[in-house]
């Protein structure tokens, strides 16, 4: 992967400082700069330019990026800045997010409230693919779900180490399956790679990045938020729960609107995959890893609902920004801009 284009002065500022070695930049990032952006943002789920910055500066922890050097990782001064992001996008999530109150810290309890919190409301995006989705529209949504989907587990799996007993086992029980159990072919990240090709998309990793717009960069910077603070542990679990709960049925819709348009079994395979691997995962993840992980250590309850509510609600803009492109007969997708910089002078 290579980095992807920048979309407005803070993502202009980092990826030219991560073009260089570590080191060569004073200021790589400026933490006014920064702080200055977050102030001004009317709507940070949809700032183009501060969820990119975001998403480059966790996918240093992830694959990292072709042009850029590894030693970025854990530069200090990146990480200053980036908690301005973080901190402003954790107090949105819990501004925005409505978990469920009044629930036991038990591992039946917290389960219940779950699947009451995660049940089939009205049609969304899933039923629009099942029953009306052309073959442009399948393709977009391949495209916004590759930026999660290319490395589907990888943030949740930095829960592991951070959890103990039952909610452990649980976990590392889930992300065995999502990792293919051993086998590489079945890693559902090469399943969901498979079905680009059925496409005719380009299956490299991060290859359409540069297309996502921040709200789909933003559901997925919100599992690396909870994925790489320990402090969140409470909040990956609720994720990774609502996340296998709301799976089941949509994949099986999803699945039935490739086949309506007459795609063959090597490209439905990855959500046909997901009807009966995630229908074992939501009982797992909801029962043993949530519920378990409240009862174990019930001050983390709170977190753990709300985590599975951000989980809902990035999903559901998602879907929203989606479906209300295609209502205007647009495309969801960001144009094939060029940089930041080229931009402002063409538009100067």
């Amino acid at each position: 992967m290579r980095i992807p284009p920048p979309r407005g002065p803070v993502s202009e500022t980092l990826i030219e400082a991560l073009s260089c070695p570590p080191g060569a930049a004073a200021a790589p990032l400026p933490e006014d700069l920064v702080r200055d952006a977050v102030d001004a943002s009317p709507d940070l789920l949809r700032d183009e330019d501060l969820q990119l910055a975001l998403y480059c500066l966790y996918e240093l922890h992830y694959r990292g990026f072709d042009d850029v050097d590894d030693r970025w990782e854990w530069e200090p001064r990146l990480i200053r800045s980036r908690a301005l992001i973080e901190a402003e996008l954790e107090a949105v999530l819990r501004g925005r997010a409505t978990p469920p109150q009044g629930v036991e810290p038990t591992a039946a309890a917290v389960a219940a409230a779950l699947f009451e919190l995660t049940a089939p409301g009205k049609p969304g995006l899933a039923s629009h693919i099942a029953k009306h989705a052309d073959e442009g529209q399948l393709a977009e949504l391949l495209m916004h779900r590759s930026v999660y989907q290319l490395k589907e587990a990888d943030p949740h799996t930095w829960a592991i180490p951070r959890l103990a007993g039952h909610p452990k086992a649980a976990l590392v029980e889930i992300q065995a399956d999502e990792y293919g159990g051993g086998n590489p072919a079945r890693m559902h990240s090469a399943l969901f790679a498979r079905t680009m090709r059925g496409l005719g998309l380009d299956d490299s990793y991060g290859r359409y990045v540069d297309r996502a717009p921040a709200i789909t960069l933003a559901s997925v910077n919100a599992m690396s938020l909870f994925g790489l603070h320990r402090r969140l542990r409470g909040a990956i679990a609720g994720h990774l729960a609502a996340f296998e709960m709301t799976s089941s049925l949509p994949n099986r819709l999803y699945g039935n609107g490739f086949r309506r348009l007459g795609h063959d079994e090597g490209t439905t395979d990855y959500f046909d995959e997901h009807v009966e691997a995630d229908a074992v995962h939501e009982q797992i993840a909801g029962r043993d890893l949530a519920g378990r992980l409240a009862q174990d250590e019930p001050a983390l309850l709170p977190d753990i609902l709300f985590g599975a509510a951000a989980c809902l609600l990035l999903d559901d803009l998602v879907a929203e920004h989606m479906l209300d492109a295609w209502g205007r007969g647009e495309t969801s997708l960001r144009p094939g801009a060029p940089a930041f910089a080229a931009a402002a002078r063409v538009g100067a």
